[in-house]
């Protein structure tokens, strides 16, 4: 695999994307409207919340790939307001959004998927948003600038856009996937944890690009959490414009091994980023669980304990508190015989075998300090058993300012 620096979701051959100002976020002239656009069209897939509650965007794309994944055009991205729990009239405004992008695009409106995110109850400004898609259009290009803009006009109270892409040798061509996301708060595991769109460039079977997202997803986006909560209004997209005379129809074959590992690479490079730029967050911190009988109950364990609001606040303090590390595992919902329970803390370890370790706590506590002082990773490792199988689940600790972001979000 190889990273390209400053990376997005032009990079793959075929797509364009721009981001603008429409004056739809409450007290900020950010972008806040984004589009990435394929123009020959491309092969779809889709991951989404299983909140009940969902937002009218995610209805729309659900609807969308029902009657089609081919030829589908485009992503069209708001921020300001998440159009959940809005009713008919937030139905509305997506078709209205769709309706109106594709006439301007000169594609059918169902070949548009939606994504928004915001304040959840409040419907789009869709006068200033239909107003501003001309604009939006115009903007288009396949530069570096455009998808650093349309990655920045998602975001909320994001710290920092989030963007990558990578290359990877498939039947000796080579084949590009791109991708931008956003999320800070509302990050539990529960799919998808946050707005994407991911770009690839190879030509790919419908059902098996469908397939290949929900197995990166599983690895990447449903193992990262920051608070707990899982949004209404979660989406994943990938596009799959074909440029690239590679075909991948078969999941068993080669071609198909190698790109599912490149997605899973990428998508977990997204995910750890949200993870990372957690409202409030200093830390991030990466729970790895092996000695499983198998990888399901690894990444439950796993994510059990990045979950934990105990164990991210001592993170936060400073404070090795292993119990808490042990208490999360325990209430996971795998069993295990905690008689082989070992727990490690960057380079310390606590338990053995279930039993615990007398340890320097001033070393450990100064570990903790010096990522939190630098915004590194905090390693914590667990070890169930004599299984074969791992998992990994990505976190941040919990701190003051988590709580006061979000008890002045609309205020």
């Amino acid at each position: 695999l190889l990273d390209l620096e400053d990376g997005g979701v032009t990079d793959p051959e075929g797509f364009q994307a721009a981001g603008i100002s429409a004056g739809l976020r409450a007290s900020s002239a950010r972008p806040d409207l984004a589009l990435v656009y394929c123009p020959d069209g491309a092969v779809a897939a889709g991951v989404f919340t299983q909140n009940l509650v969902c937002a009218a965007p995610v209805t729309y794309c659900k609807d969308a790939l029902k009657e089609s994944q081919e030829n589908m055009s485009s992503v069209l991205i708001n921020a300001g307001q998440a159009n959940a729990a809005t009713g008919s009239a937030g139905w509305e405004d997506a078709v209205s959004s769709a309706n109106t992008l594709s006439k301007k695009l000169g594609v059918p409106a169902m070949s548009i998927l939606l994504e928004s995110t915001g304040v959840i109850g409040q419907r789009i400004k869709i006068d200033k948003m239909l107003s501003a898609i001309p604009q939006l259009v115009s903007e288009l290009s396949d530069t570096e600038l455009s998808s650093k803009q349309a990655a920045m006009a998602i975001t909320t109270t994001d710290l920092v856009y989030k963007s990558t892409s990578i290359q990877v040798e498939v039947g000796g061509h080579t084949v590009t996937l791109g991708g931008m996301c956003k999320g800070s708060g509302m990050i539990h595991p529960n799919m998808a944890t946050m707005l994407g769109v991911v770009t690839c460039d190879a030509q790919i079977e419908p059902k098996l690009w469908q397939k290949m997202l929900k197995n990166a997803v599983v690895d990447s986006f449903n193992q990262i959490t920051v608070d707990g909560d899982t949004s209404t209004n979660d989406t994943v997209v990938a596009l799959a414009s074909g440029k690239v005379p590679v075909s991948v129809k078969d999941e068993s074959s080669d071609g198909a091994i190698i790109l599912q590992e490149a997605l899973t690479a990428l998508c977990q490079g997204l995910g750890k980023s949200i993870a990372w730029d957690g409202e409030g967050a200093n830390v991030l911190i990466a729970v790895k669980v092996v000695g499983a009988d198998n990888k399901e109950d690894a990444r439950v364990i796993a994510r059990s304990i990045a979950s934990s609001s105990l164990a991210k606040s001592a993170i936060f303090g400073q404070d090795p508190n292993w119990g808490r590390i042990a208490a999360a595992a325990g209430y996971a919902g795998p069993s295990f015989d905690v008689d082989m329970l070992d727990i490690e803390l960057g380079e310390t370890k606590l338990m053995e075998k279930g039993q615990p370790l007398a340890f320097d706590a001033a070393k450990a506590s100064a570990y903790l300090k010096s990522k939190i002082d630098k915004r590194g990773v905090v390693d914590i490792y667990v070890k169930i058993g004599d299984g074969s199988e791992s998992g990994i689940a990505w976190g941040c600790d919990l701190s003051y300012d988590y709580v006061k972001i979000n008890a002045e979000y609309t205020t």
